[in-house]
């Protein structure tokens, strides 16, 4: 079996393209179901997100797969194959692994160290598990892909530095003020920078929201996105004299606020500080008013020197999850090496408990006059003696299933043992079981199911015509 992940993201498709690969929610669990039933895929998990739409698949060869995993997208959002071979990506085996890893725990998203992703990987892997989608490898390849981003989270500072310009100007104010508990903001502008970073202040205590802009219309708008006041431009040196936080973003050509009218509310503030952060290109704030008392002023330059110098120490961070991952890696590649010797092992074990009943049984008849005390220590004895035999040559196959040529001596071990005939069994009992399984499925919900694929059909119709 393999494992292989293919999709495309931010850096390999516009938006414009990245919507029409988005996978509708409410339509998910059949886009499950209809990718597990895709030929030669085993299981599968689909994540899907305004800046990737990935598909992880376990499959049973690698040679067509990725074809048919295409031909699955083509087919389910109606775009012909040679527009999207551009934007589409696919790893295979260690590298789809070290991808899930990556990108789980932050490392490949446009805001490095972000931890969104975290939760919506997650989500996929839950969604896809209701649906029966994932099996034995998935279920441990993803489970141990969100714990080790979780423990990356916390094990390290990655996520400690802003890396946005309207976070960053959250966080200089909490050098100034400590917290904005009980703090003023004055919004000059209503644009969405200005929306962002009310957002985070806000969300980080401020309670009183004043939005001042030449358009009163909007100044309301934002205003009720935070139970905050609109005032019309002209009370806006009114308003300065009260304002903790002034956050200008206008598209004015000439300064806004100047140092004249900066210095005028200084002189009423008693020496309360201001925090001034000007976020419009071309500046609305005179970079003159820097120089007054009490006032620090940061422009869109000082802020995005800030973003830099955090991205680069996220960087440094980001190394140490690498190697985390590295070691995440081989952990569940040895686990998978040994996931294979599991059933050979069990056949080893069954053959032996069948051979040590037909001697204990042997041995009751010719020895029929043994009390049940006898038989007891007998068939201790005789099972340890088994058990003492079998450690050491266990113990050497798992260790040889971890090497390079772990297939070989596992096949090896199979041959002289002698348990080709109980794989071949045991595979069959296991086919069978899964095959009365989906038989009673399909026998207990035969109207529902016929429903469900009513609407896959509806759905692959709805989306390709869209």
């Amino acid at each position: 079996m393999h494992i292989i992940a293919v999709g495309l993201n931010y850096r390999t498709a516009p938006v414009e393209i990245r919507e029409q690969f988005a996978f509708d929610e409410s339509l998910l669990p059949l886009a499950l179901r209809r990718l597990k039933e895709t030929k030669s895929i085993l299981e599968c998990v689909i994540v899907s997100t305004c800046n990737r739409t990935e598909l992880y698949a376990v499959v049973d060869r690698l040679y067509m797969c990725g074809h048919y995993v295409r031909n699955f997208l083509e087919t389910w959002f109606g775009i012909p194959r040679e527009k999207m071979k551009d934007y589409l990506y696919i790893y295979e085996d260690r590298q789809a692994i070290e991808h899930l890893f990556r990108v789980t725990a932050g490392l490949d998203s446009m805001v490095i160290g972000e931890t969104q992703i975290l939760g919506q990987v997650r989500d996929a892997f839950l969604k896809a598990q209701s649906e029966k989608a994932t099996g034995t490898l998935f279920n441990m390849l993803f489970k141990q892909a969100v714990t080790m981003a979780k423990r990356a989270h916390s094990e390290t500072s990655i996520g400690e530095n802003p890396v946005s310009v309207s976070y960053a100007a959250v966080e200089l104010g909490k050098r100034i003020f400590g917290d904005f508990r009980g703090k003023t903001v004055l919004i000059v502008g209503a644009g969405k920078m200005s929306e962002l970073t009310l957002k985070h202040l806000t969300g980080g205590g401020a309670e009183k929201v004043v939005v001042v802009n030449r358009t009163f219309e909007k100044a309301v708008e934002l205003a009720a996105k935070t139970n905050g006041t609109a005032r019309p431009i002209e009370r806006l040196a009114d308003e300065l004299a009260q304002a903790d936080i002034v956050i200008s973003s206008t598209g004015a050509a000439g300064y806004v606020l100047t140092r004249d009218m900066v210095q005028q509310a200084v002189r009423s503030r008693k020496l309360r500080p201001l925090f001034m952060i000007d976020i419009a290109v071309p500046r609305d704030i005179d970079p003159a008013i820097a120089g007054l008392s009490n006032v620090y002023l940061y422009d869109i330059d000082d802020l995005e020197l800030i973003v830099e110098t955090n991205l680069n120490e996220r960087r440094k961070e980001a190394a140490k999850i690498e190697l985390m991952i590295a070691k995440e890696i081989e952990s569940f590649e040895q686990w998978y090496k040994l996931l294979g010797v599991s059933p050979v092992i069990r056949a080893l074990q069954e053959k032996s408990a069948a051979i040590h009943e037909e001697t204990m049984a042997s041995m009751l008849n010719k020895l029929p006059d043994l009390d049940e005390r006898e038989i007891t220590v007998i068939r201790k004895l005789t099972k340890s003696m088994l058990n003492q035999m079998m450690r050491d040559p266990i113990m050497r196959v798992k260790e040889l299933a971890g090497e390079r040529r772990g297939d070989e001596a596992l096949g090896m071990f199979t041959h002289l043992f002698a348990l080709e005939e109980r794989l071949r069994l045991a595979e069959e009992e296991e086919a069978a079981q899964s095959a009365a399984d989906k038989k009673k499925d399909a026998s207990s919900e035969p109207e529902e199911r016929d429903r469900k694929h009513r609407v896959v059909v509806a759905g692959s119709e709805l989306l390709a015509g869209s």
